[in-house]
């Protein structure tokens, strides 16, 4: 097969100049595309989201198989096209981002996971489309609290659309519910959300539970936060003892949240 030839359209400018500097929700960057690329442009504005697909020049390309070591405390080796990792024969990334303004030929976006000067060498528009609700992928545990807490804020957020006291309280009941029960993802994970609207959008948006093929997601709406939280035999029942503002949840431990029961499933 012959060699593919690709001219990057432009370059990404950003202040984190190393990937292991790389927070896990990205960074706010500006993606300046070259002045003949810029008609390319028209209309971009209208999206909220784009794809962002960069050339990760600086990566190890004779990388066929490796272990995610900063998310699973007991590391796994998986083939790199089985990962998202930059390290990969042909370093290509793909990356959602928000596109938080556009001034001429450069677009400021908000979650971009590359460095400073990477070769950008396409942007595409995110189609509603695109969107797959509730996937099928295998369970990488990430190592340690603050990791998991920025994966699951990632989701929530997407979802929720804002943060909020309901989604740092949703946050908190996901984080306690998983380190107990597992990946909040797996189908034989089921989940009972009685209260606000906003917290019921915070808990599907984190665990990807539906309301059917396979009904995992039950909410009925009241004045008092609950959850709950069945796989196999094993129930967690979460009681939220008031709705606090965001900034009263800053300082509290989940103790003072919310109280966690914990009892066998008798309803089989």
């Amino acid at each position: 097969m012959e060699e593919i030839r690709i001219k990057p359209i432009g370059v990404v400018k950003t202040s984190v100049v190393d990937i292991r500097s790389m927070p896990m929700e990205g960074e706010n960057a500006v993606i300046e595309v070259k002045e003949k690329y810029a008609p390319a442009l028209q209309r971009i504005e209208e999206n909220s989201h784009i794809w962002i697909i960069c050339w990760f020049d600086r990566s190890e390309r004779n990388v066929l198989q490796t272990m995610p070591l900063i998310m699973e405390p007991e590391p796994v080796k998986f083939g790199v096209f089985a990962l998202r990792c930059y390290k990969r024969p042909n370093p290509l990334a793909i990356t959602l981002v928000s596109l938080d303004r556009v001034e001429k030929n450069r677009l400021y976006v908000s979650g971009l996971d590359a460095v400073e000067g990477t070769p950008v060498l396409d942007i595409k528009p995110y189609y509603e489309h695109d969107s797959i609700f509730s996937p099928l992928t295998p369970y990488i545990k990430p190592k340690d609290e603050p990791v998991r807490r920025s994966l699951m804020h990632k989701l929530a957020l997407r979802h929720h659309g804002k943060n909020s006291s309901a989604l740092e309280t949703g946050l908190r009941i996901c984080l306690a519910a998983e380190t107990l029960l597992g990946h909040l993802l797996n189908p034989a994970v089921t989940v009972s959300v009685t209260g606000s609207r906003e917290l019921a959008d915070v808990i599907q948006g984190i665990t990807r539970a539906r309301l059917a093929n396979p009904p995992r997601f039950t909410f009925c709406e009241a004045e008092t936060d609950e959850v709950i939280f069945t796989r196999d035999e094993k129930v967690l029942k979460f009681s939220v003892k008031k709705r606090f503002t965001l900034e009263e949840l800053q300082g509290l431990p989940d103790e003072e949240i919310f109280i966690i029961k914990e009892k066998p499933d008798t309803s089989r």
